[in-house]
């Protein structure tokens, strides 16, 4: 069959395409319920390399047994309807792994957890059995065995790359993770019945013709909400992150990708929430002899759906405030959902880092709130960042970090302490009660407490200062911690913070919960 020369290549390009697909799709799936941590990326990688180890192994035994286009085709049939299954069995299952985050059920989270991994086994070792399976059949001259194995595994990986970036660009956004792994099932399944007509297999094309188009119905009709989760009004994929917002007593909130945290908060006739938000504000006042009108212009680095861009405009009026926040989608679900509408704020789509860099102003608050949980972006906690950062204050002007912790492990807190401590004359850190938050505040000049409780004094007497303003600096004075212990100094070059925030992970599971 001489055509076979020209549709065997473009099957191992196609399947190339789908296993990274896969690949992808899987971690996608997997991140919305158990958080985008490395030990997550670390499993999902190492079990699907073991499933093509599999596939690899298994398809060239079988090649040598049935070297026929027939029998290929079979297996990326199988291939395909197992990968478009595998999301519509593991609806119910990461349903209840998203419950299961929400009720911190560890059991019940690694059982889905393992379930849904496995669900990703099938297809992806029949994946694995293509490349060698067409190579054996495509291979007649020994003589050009090593051309023809380098142009085939080089067409594999092309397959690779698009599969990459294909879906993680556009099509987990445009039309969600589950539908993309169900449509790439599909596209196989075309490939795989096309190929079976071809080997003259008519029986078996007609069956996965019908499969495909089931699947491609349930593609367009069936439901893939990622949560149930009660309250909740709105939810999508963007290219960065799964948003969810919910409604609860009165309260708007959104939450990302595991849902373990709140990002922002919205209530219409209140604005104090006792958390990062507002505690981002008061920063300046450790500062001798401060008012709010000493404040001009402020910028946040993480903006999400603006509640500390709407609690700065009831504090210190309609000044100017600059909001990096890298997600678009996010910014949009602010203006709909969260108020974010305030004529004051101008919102840049970009990383934080390259947006501070790039901007012209200086700041007399600048707060740094750019978790992807549960890490802090390494590039925004190290010495050069800090440069950045204090090149981009006023004299008086005050960096405010927003930094994880648990209750016996503060190693990240004092790791960014340590590193401020550099390039920052005074640094001063408050817990956020109720939470695994801490605030860290670095002034460029010394400063100290007193002067904190002094001006809090002071603006107690006002009868002009926003009521906002002074519960949030009774908040703070009330969670100020008496220091910090000197480690590590981090810099671009090395930055520990994942492997900080893993072990603090694995402690908390361990031994705190």
């Amino acid at each position: 069959m001489p055509y076979m020369r020209y549709y065997l290549p473009f099957t191992v390009f196609v399947a190339g395409m789908i296993t990274l697909a896969a690949e992808m799709g899987a971690a996608r799936l997997l991140q919305m319920r158990f958080g985008n941590a490395n030990l997550v990326w670390a499993v999902i990688i190492g079990l699907i390399l073991i499933y093509l180890a599999v596939g690899y192994l298994l398809g060239g035994r079988l090649a040598d047994r049935s070297p026929v286009p027939k029998t290929l085709f079979l297996i990326l049939a199988w291939g395909g309807t197992t990968l478009g299954l595998a999301p519509i069995v593991a609806q119910p299952i990461l349903l209840a792994a998203a419950q299961a985050f929400d009720a911190l059920n560890f059991g019940v989270m690694a059982g889905t957890f393992a379930s849904a991994l496995i669900l990703f086994s099938v297809p992806v070792t029949l994946l694995g059995m293509v490349s060698p399976f067409a190579l054996r059949i495509l291979l007649h001259d020994l003589r050009r065995a090593g051309n023809a194995a380098g142009s085939l595994y080089a067409l594999s990986t092309l397959g690779s790359v698009i599969g990459v970036f294909l879906p993680t660009l556009f099509l987990f956004s445009w039309i969600g993770t589950s539908r993309t792994l169900l449509l790439s099932g599909v596209f196989l399944l075309i490939v795989a019945v096309v190929g079976l007509a071809l080997s003259r297999a008519f029986r078996s094309a007609w069956l996965f013709a019908l499969a495909a188009l089931a699947l491609l119905g349930y593609a367009f009709f069936g439901d893939f909400r990622v949560k149930a989760t009660p309250g909740q009004v709105f939810e999508s994929e963007s290219a960065y992150n799964y948003i969810q917002v919910l409604q609860q007593d009165g309260y708007t909130l959104l939450r990302l990708n595991e849902g373990q945290g709140v990002h922002s908060i919205y209530h219409p006739h209140i604005l104090f929430y006792g958390g990062v938000w507002e505690l981002f504000l008061v920063g300046p006042y450790f500062y001798p002899n401060v008012q709010p009108a000493d404040i001009h212009r402020i910028g946040i680095v993480g903006l999400a759906a603006g509640t500390t861009a709407r609690q700065a405009l009831a504090i210190y009026g309609p000044i100017p405030i600059d909001g990096w926040e890298i997600d678009p989608q996010i910014v949009q679900v602010g203006r709909t959902y969260f108020g974010m509408t305030m004529p004051n704020l101008n919102v840049f789509i970009e990383d934080g880092r390259v947006g501070l860099e790039r901007s012209p102003h200086r700041y007399d608050i600048l707060a740094v709130d750019a978790y992807r949980p549960p890490y802090i972006p390494p590039h925004m906690t190290t010495r050069e960042f800090f440069a950045i950062a204090a090149s981009h204050l006023t004299p008086r002007g005050v960096l405010a970090i927003n930094v994880g912790r648990t209750p016996s492990d503060r190693s990240l807190i004092n790791g960014l302490a340590t590193t401020l401590a550099t390039f920052f004359s005074s640094v001063h850190i408050v817990d956020v009660p109720g939470s695994l938050n801490s605030i860290i505040y670095a002034t460029q000049h010394p400063t100290s407490p007193a002067d904190f409780t002094a001006n809090l004094e002071r603006l107690q007497n006002d009868p002009s200062t926003p009521p906002l303003l002074i519960q949030t600096m009774l908040l703070a004075i009330e969670q100020l911690q008496p220091s910090y212990q000197t480690t590590l100094v981090f810099t671009d070059d090395r930055t520990p913070i994942e492997w900080l925030t893993d072990r603090l992970i694995l402690n908390f599971f361990l031994y705190e919960q």
